[in-house]
């Protein structure tokens, strides 16, 4: 029974069979046929199923406390002979932002993983701040000014932002020259940052100042806003690790270069109450050899 008790599992954590699906590698309705199958062997109905949403019984929400609770400690055990053994082995969940997962975890994963051959990765992309200890990841990277304090964080390097726009934009509506300039621009943001409506800025000099921005689009990933200003719709202010191979091969103009603008950092993140397992030790110490304090993206 304990496929079928982990694809239930999981289709509660995805919070539909589509999704577990896609998480899991096979098709909707071999997990249908998994749940159905545990649902007979436990002769209880766990899922309410209708077109619209999928919903826990009293059953079924006993039932997988319990069971998640029971694979957490699976997973527990096969991290204690890993340390014993030495050899870091098992899952590894990851959760990361959805545009710097495709472009600077993804990439570095088969190197990780033939280091690694006893470890299996599980990788979720969520531009969102998901919860990291409900869905049971092991290490979560997140772009913050300070990490969350009810968790353990290891930084792993700066995410510094630029703003930007193409040539045809600038040619068609003026280049701005200093921080209020903007308010008069059509400018792009990013529906996840805080201070998306009030750029903040510093000078060279040390001289601070602020302006109200706003325009035509908000979007929810750093790509697909890339993809806008390379269109030559508007101005953004763009994580350097998205669009400084823009600024370099000059398909993308950096605006207003005597001005510091918002910096955060990459954090490593995993819950407080466990201890690091090596499987999570080992990727958080890859990784931070490969972002550092000077990132790869920004060299050049």
């Amino acid at each position: 029974m304990l496929n079928d008790i982990e694809v239930f599992v999981k289709v509660v954590e995805c919070g539909s069979f589509t999704d577990a699906a896609e998480r899991l590698a096979v098709s909707k309705s071999v997990v249908s046929k998994y749940v159905t199958r545990l649902e007979s062997v436990l002769n209880a109905r766990l899922l309410n199923r209708t077109t619209r949403r999928l919903s826990l019984t009293e059953v079924g929400r006993a039932f997988y406390e319990r069971s998640a609770q029971s694979l957490r400690e699976i997973d527990d055990a096969v991290q204690d002979v890993s340390r014993m053994s030495g050899n870091p082995a098992g899952l590894l969940k990851l959760n990361t932002p959805m545009s710097f997962g495709i472009l600077h975890v993804a990439p570095h994963l088969p190197e990780f993983m033939q280091r690694y051959p006893e470890i299996t990765v599980e990788m979720n992309l969520d531009d969102r701040k998901v919860d990291i200890i409900e869905p049971g990841f092991d290490v979560s990277i997140r772009i913050a000014d300070l990490p969350d304090a009810s968790f353990v964080a290891r930084r792993l390097g700066p995410c510094r932002h630029h703003i930007v726009a193409s040539a045809d934009y600038i040619d068609r509506e003026g280049r701005p020259s200093v921080p209020k300039d903007l308010a008069k621009h059509n400018v792009l943001t990013y529906q996840h940052q805080a201070s998306r409506a009030e750029w903040h800025f510093q000078s060279l000099q040390g001289d601070v100042s602020s302006v109200s921005v706003g325009g035509r689009l908000q979007v929810n990933n750093s790509l697909a806003l890339r993809a806008a200003v390379l269109g030559g719709l508007g101005v953004a202010r763009m994580p350097s690790f998205a669009i400084a191979s823009d600024i370099r091969d000059g398909r993308l103009i950096q605006l207003l270069p005597g001005y510091n603008t918002l910096e955060l950092s990459i954090y490593a993140i995993y819950p407080e109450r466990r201890h690091l397992s090596p499987k999570a030790r080992v990727f958080v110490d890859f990784m931070a050899s490969k972002i550092t304090d000077n990132p790869n993206w920004e060299l050049g």
